[in-house]
């Protein structure tokens, strides 16, 4: 790894991030999947879906691009920990301090959640990235131990299991925890490395990775609206409708390896751009933490007054308003966590010297 972090991906981990809250907005805001009257801008919301649910892919596989050739470090398994802590148990006491809520509103069960955000997947995707990247040095000693054909045949029975099945045929396997685990994290991880070590040429071209990118998530609406449509008629279509919209169907995957491609192979010149990328991309991930937690990723959308504009156009401009907020709202909290750690360290630091 490079000692300077490559703005190109720096930028991917941004936009993807933005694709993040933007897929809360319309999911958890809008409740598309659950609407009745299916207007233009319903569409047009199904539309937006499509193309960003290959975000959380792609901030996978960027993770592991990097980590089958880097040293792996247990005090990041400990700064990990250290920052979904401090969003988990703040946010709940920021809350009762400000009078959001009151002590009497949480019981036993919520504070377990909170003082132990990993084992009780307060935080689904920091669960499911920690124990990846704890993995993470097994799997690339393994990548590095095998040749190309075996890291095929590896990736291509993972695929089948966890998600050729349940693309094709119209059942609801128990084992399909639709990409919200770190299994298929895992997955996405041997991919990443076979990107880095054996990408296809074809692949290494910006319009083909960019043609695959958009023609998948075109694949994945179309085939939603048209299962939605059947599905009225012949039951088993109905299954189609909202499984492409899931992380480990095979046309999210290939549109999110389309996606890191096309940034793969952007070239960002070194400048003011691409320094303000590299200082505004680590803090991703606790916009992340701050707007998903438990008391908060149900309510910032009404805080927002989301159901004000819901079903007519101003829902567009809304969105792109409360996506720009929370994400500027999250780097600002992200911002004053690492300043409060820094500190921390430092007097740490000096405490040891002391000694």
């Amino acid at each position: 790894m490079a000692s300077k972090r490559q703005a190109n991906f720096e930028l991917l981990r941004i936009v993807a991030m933005f694709m993040i809250i933007t897929l809360h907005y319309i999911v958890k805001g809008c409740s598309v999947s659950d609407a009745i009257d299916h207007t233009f801008v319903y569409y047009i919301l199904r539309l937006i879906e499509a193309f960003c649910i290959v975000a959380v892919n792609c901030y996978v596989l960027i993770s592991g691009y990097f980590l089958v050739e880097s040293e792996w470090k247990a005090g990041r398994v400990l700064s990990l920990l250290l920052q979904i802590l401090f969003y988990s148990l703040l946010i709940p006491v920021a809350m009762m301090c400000i009078g959001m809520i009151s002590w009497y509103d949480l019981d036993l069960y919520d504070w377990i959640g909170f003082i132990f955000p990993i084992e009780t997947e307060h935080y689904w995707f920091a669960t499911a990235y920690l124990m990846m990247y704890i993995f993470a040095p097994v799997l690339a000693a393994g990548v590095k131990k095998m040749d190309k054909k075996s890291l095929q045949k590896v990736i291509v029975v993972l695929l089948l299991f966890f998600s050729v099945g349940k693309s094709v045929l119209p059942v609801s396997f128990v084992t399909d925890r639709y990409g919200y685990d770190y299994g298929w994290f895992l997955c996405l991880f041997l991919i990443a490395a076979y990107i880095r070590l054996y990408c296809p040429s074809w692949l290494e071209q910006k319009k083909h990775a960019l043609f695959l990118y958009v023609s998948m998530c075109l694949c994945i609406f179309v085939l939603s609206i048209a299962a939605g449509i059947l599905g009225n008629r012949i039951d088993a279509f109905a299954y189609y409708s909202e499984m492409p919209y899931t992380y480990n169907h095979v046309l999210c995957l290939i549109g999110a390896i389309g996606l890191f491609c096309v940034f793969k192979n952007t070239k960002i010149r070194e400048g003011k751009a691409s320094g303000i990328i590299r200082r505004f991309a680590p803090y991703t991930f606790g916009i992340y933490l701050l707007h998903e937690h438990i008391l908060v990723r149900y309510e910032w959308m009404e805080w927002l007054y989301i159901d004000n504009v819901k079903g007519t156009w101003l829902i567009l401009p809304h969105m792109l308003v409360c996506v720009v907020l929370i994400y500027a709202l999250g780097t600002l909290v992200d911002f004053i966590r690492e300043y409060l750690f820094q500190k921390v360290g430092k007097i740490g630091a000096v405490g040891k010297n002391d000694r």
